[in-house]
């Protein structure tokens, strides 16, 4: 009766992998519970979302081929492009939402268009921009620009206004930080880059006021809903934004969280169920809206009983 922090399905957004191919569903070895999906899988596994109430999904896709400039990335006939087709036709009115990125798409693993080995910031926003565009005309009902480019809410914004796209929102994923705790996701996204490190355009884990002025510029580009990546790490910062700006607030759980309670689970150290709901529970009470988690399935499971 005196609870003041309330975790419910509705808070949850449930990330999944979507690969090419038919009848594949491989769990991913550093994310028990997490899989790569084929469309056909895919859209079993988001009608079972659908089911848990669960409100939204966010895909990741990997490609079948990788190139210098991630094309793979806006091909109509993308993993993405095709997998958004696949659940609309199948689930006309549910959520998707889809990453905008390069990562899964360049042969080097980088977020953004390289020359002589830097990354080059302006001449990736107009590729995001495509993908953006290219994403939303195959059905997806919002995008997340997670490539930390600056001018990336901007361009995106622009583009799909131009192109008759105005009501479809953007999560800028403002203040995502050049973390440790994105290993088992570079597995299960193949993303990992082949040289070098992301420090450059990710945001250095010591810095909160800088979050705080990459939220505000995302916010005066047009960004509807702003995210801070990783959480459990980051509680303070979820806080500070919320304090801040007090608009709509994202927070990725990201695949290291997931991994290390799921690990210490099967080592029978933690009560997987109460540490997940507990972590879950303490990113909501820092004053994430959203919450983007594997754990999604299973919670809204736990939270209905």
């Amino acid at each position: 009766m005196v609870r003041e922090t309330r975790l419910n399905t509705d808070n949850l957004v449930y990330p999944l992998f979507v690969v090419p191919g038919k009848n594949i569903k491989e769990e991913i070895q550093s994310m028990p519970g997490s899989f790569h999906l084929s469309l056909d899988n895919l859209v079993k596994e988001i009608k079972e979302a659908k089911n848990l109430e669960i409100p939204a999904i966010m895909l990741f896709g990997l490609p079948k081929h990788k190139d210098e400039k991630g094309s793979q990335a806006y091909a109509k006939d993308g993993i993405i492009q095709q997998a958004v087709r696949a659940i609309k036709d199948a689930l006309p009115d549910y959520m998707v939402i889809t990453d905008v990125c390069l990562c899964q798409y360049t042969s080097h693993g980088h977020c953004g268009i390289l020359k002589e080995g830097r990354l080059l910031n302006d001449s990736t926003l107009q590729t995001l921009a495509k993908i953006a565009l290219s994403q939303v005309e195959s059905g997806s009902d919002m995008v997340a620009p997670s490539a930390m480019m600056d001018g990336q809410v901007r361009i995106i914004r622009q583009t799909l206004d131009e192109n008759g796209q105005g009501n479809i929102p953007i999560m800028a994923y403002s203040a995502k930080y050049a973390s440790s705790f994105y290993g088992p996701f570079r597995e299960a996204a193949d993303s990992a880059p082949q040289f070098g490190d992301r420090k450059s355009y990710q945001m250095d884990p010591a810095n909160i006021e800088e979050a705080l002025r990459e939220v505000e510029l995302d916010l005066e580009e047009g960004a509807d809903i702003v995210m801070v990546k990783p959480a459990l790490a980051y509680l303070d910062v979820i806080s500070r934004v919320k304090q801040e700006f007090n608009v709509p607030l994202a927070a990725y759980s990201v695949s290291g969280e997931y991994a290390m309670v799921k690990a210490a689970a099967a080592k029978g150290w933690v009560d997987e169920k109460r540490v997940a709901l507990e972590v879950l529970t303490s990113i909501r009470r820092a004053g994430a809206d959203i919450i983007l988690t594997y754990f999604a399935k299973e919670a809204a499971e736990w939270l209905a009983r």
